[in-house]
């Protein structure tokens, strides 16, 4: 019962960022919507992984996707920031 929970609620966020992603044109909303969506995906991994003999190699996974989405999470706001900063530049 709880796997179909978190299975629902994984595609439920998924398709939520994504979607958001595509409308919104503020690059700080884009990236908070693919956490979103990078956050349902995870929850997809771990009901997948619950619903099998929870296999430690599928939580492991997880656990580094969530390492490495957080770190390209801090490394695209650095970006953002310095893009944001050479458009102000270019503009005066």
């Amino acid at each position: 019962m709880t796997s179909a929970i978190y299975l629902a609620t994984g595609v439920f966020l998924t398709v939520l960022g994504g979607a958001a992603a595509f409308v919104h044109r503020d690059i700080v909303r884009r990236l908070v919507a693919l956490n979103i969506a990078s956050g349902g995906v995870f929850l997809l991994l771990v009901a997948t992984a619950e619903r099998a003999d929870a296999d430690p190699v599928a939580r492991a996974l997880v656990l580094t996707g969530i390492v490495v989405a957080v770190s390209v999470t801090g490394v695209a706001l650095v970006f953002g920031v310095r893009l944001a900063e050479h458009g102000d530049e270019g503009q005066s």
